[in-house]
């Protein structure tokens, strides 16, 4: 378990993480290009909107574009909505590269410039604005937290009984409801479903505006996500753009928590800046006491309140604790005292969330309630399904319940431990915290029984903020540019022939803008490499300092930056 700190393999942080130096800014030139990369982008999010208008996830009723002349346009023309949704899920993952030429620069010798902090958050801002207002897509689970948020408003108890049989079939916010989810106990949080019963009472029925302000929550969690980011890449000697590049302007982000709107937005939020705050304090070189313990309890409380609305981020306080318990000397002694501490911190806020909300601990015995769902994403399911369907080729039978039977209690040992591991070697201090946590929470989502594509997210963040190599950020970037353009905008299907005539034209009218701006964007890579610019906003690093930064070892004197 590498308990004494020694290995005879090199270790994770030397093979994913390398401190980034700061760069110059971005040239006359290369700041026109950005200018049109960015308004490419826009472009797309706009097609996007309005493709939704038909293509997106609408209500079965309260539809409110149903009937109306011309913005009810697209829903009479489904494939033309669709089409244009395509198209512009296509043109932002076009945008969001051509923008990491300008964030990360080249994958094997990094970036020669990079624009600053102002241009990529008025880029971010930009694509997200058109998103914010557009109808949901890619998913229908808003609708499922309109109908669970309503159950809890009218006093009954949503992890007991599911929508179809709390308000009945024909309720109209049972009627959007996927039927898959229509009977099912609600598997969220107290604290999501206490703020979600706060908008049914502000709303009643009224679909388009729960929408709106559920949407409002996920908008509030990716602030939080942008704001923690570039403090923990910093925490962490990695650029600030390049986290949040490949983190906050990630596709998979503004497609599934901002026109998706789920709550992952929300958890993920509050976990970044719990971890922030919480650091904040452990890093520092001054003992933990007055505002250093205040940080560190109201980090470790947002991290708590970020579990009540999924589970999963309370893996978080393990890595906090551990770099504590290794502050004070990593001992077997530290490491109870640091659990004491943020496991009573989460107990209280648990209970008092919990107990507010009237809501009470029912949510813990429903957070299985997903694996109903077969995901091919999940590689313990998709073991299981591959089996199933070979032994029914082979006239064997159809064994799939049987495998995943086998296939997920191993993989969830095999998350654990490397959960385990990665505990541990934030412990003795050969990995930091933030990168200890991405790595586990990653294993976590490969080997969950169930994955849907927004929550690589739950990796993908806190890793962008510590792993710099090419062997996290190649498969990253390649993995969330196909994800986030196979999905359907709907959140269900499609008849083969329309897809097949949208997919055509996407990637006609794809090559005809690139063919059109051939001279205006960087789509080639230039020839011409410049000498990087020495930072003069930080100054250098010895050794020391920098590998404390990569692994969480804290160094006399060592603060914040």
């Amino acid at each position: 378990m590498g308990i004494d700190g020694r290995s005879p393999r090199p270790s994770v942080a030397a093979a994913l993480h390398g401190d980034e130096p700061e760069t110059a800014g971005l040239n006359e030139q290369e700041t026109a290009q950005l200018r049109g990369i960015r308004r490419f982008g826009a472009t797309g999010t706009v097609l996007m909107a309005v493709g939704a208008l038909g293509a997106g996830a609408q209500p079965v009723l309260q539809n409110p574009v149903q009937g109306l002349r011309v913005i009810g346009l697209p829903a009479r023309i489904p494939s033309v909505a669709l089409t244009l949704t395509m198209t512009g899920t296509v043109m932002i993952v076009l945008a969001w590269l051509l923008l990491g030429r300008f964030a990360i620069g080249s994958l094997q010798s990094g970036a020669v410039r990079r624009l600053n902090r102002s241009q990529l958050d008025r880029t971010l801002l930009l694509w997200i604005i058109p998103l914010s207002v557009a109808p949901p897509m890619f998913s229908k689970d808003v609708y499922s937290y309109l109908a669970q948020s309503e159950i809890a408003a009218r006093g009954l108890d949503p992890y007991a009984i599911g929508p179809a049989g709390a308000l009945g079939v024909d309720h109209v916010l049972t009627r959007t409801v996927p039927t898959i989810w229509r009977d099912t106990p609600a598997p969220y949080g107290p604290l999501f479903l206490w703020m979600g019963r706060g908008i049914s009472w502000l709303t009643g029925e009224n679909i388009v505006a729960g929408i709106f302000l559920h949407r409002l929550l996920a908008l509030a969690g990716v602030a939080m996500i942008v704001w923690a980011l570039p403090r923990l890449a910093r925490r962490c000697g990695v650029a600030e753009v390049s986290a949040l590049w490949l983190g906050a302007a990630n596709p998979l982000l503004l497609f599934h928590l901002v026109a998706g709107i789920h709550n992952e937005a929300l958890m993920l939020g509050l976990m970044l800046a719990g971890i922030e705050l919480a650091l904040r304090a452990v890093e520092r070189s001054e003992p933990i006491r007055g505002q250093s313990l205040l940080l560190l309890l109201s980090g470790a409380a947002l991290i708590a309140l970020s579990s009540t609305i999924k589970i999963p981020s309370l893996l978080a306080l393990g890595f906090v604790g551990m770099a504590l318990a290794r502050r004070w000397g990593g001992t077997p002694k530290a490491v109870l005292t640091a659990a004491a501490l943020l496991g009573g911190v989460a107990l209280v806020v648990t209970l008092a969330i919990s107990t507010s909300s009237g809501l009470g601990i029912g949510w813990v015995h429903t957070l299985g309630t997903a694996n109903a769902v077969r995901s091919w994403m999940s590689i313990p399911t998709l073991l299981g399904l591959g089996t199933g369907l070979a032994g029914v080729l082979l006239g064997l039978g159809d064994h799939t319940t049987a495998v995943l039977s086998l296939t997920r209690p191993i993989a969830a040992v095999a998350a654990a431990f490397i959960t385990l591991r990665m505990l541990v070697a934030t412990l003795v201090g050969r990995i930091h915290a933030v990168g200890a946590l991405g790595l586990s929470l990653g294993a976590v989502v490969l080997l969950f029984p169930v994955v849907q594509p927004w929550y690589l997210l739950w990796a993908v963040l806190p890793l962008a903020a510590w792993a710099t190599a090419p062997a996290f950020r190649v498969p990253a970037i390649v993995f969330s540019s196909i994800v986030s353009v196979i999905l359907m905008p709907n959140g269900g299907e499609y008849q083969p022939f329309v897809i097949v005539q949208a997919a055509i034209a996407t990637i006609f009218t794809a090559g005809t803008l690139i063919v059109i701006t051939r001279n205006r964007l960087p789509w080639r890579v230039g020839s011409e490499q410049q000498p990087t610019v020495p930072d003069t906003q930080y100054p250098p690093r010895d050794d020391a300092d920098a590998e404390s930064r990569g692994t969480g070892r804290v160094t006399p004197g060592q603060g914040l930056r």
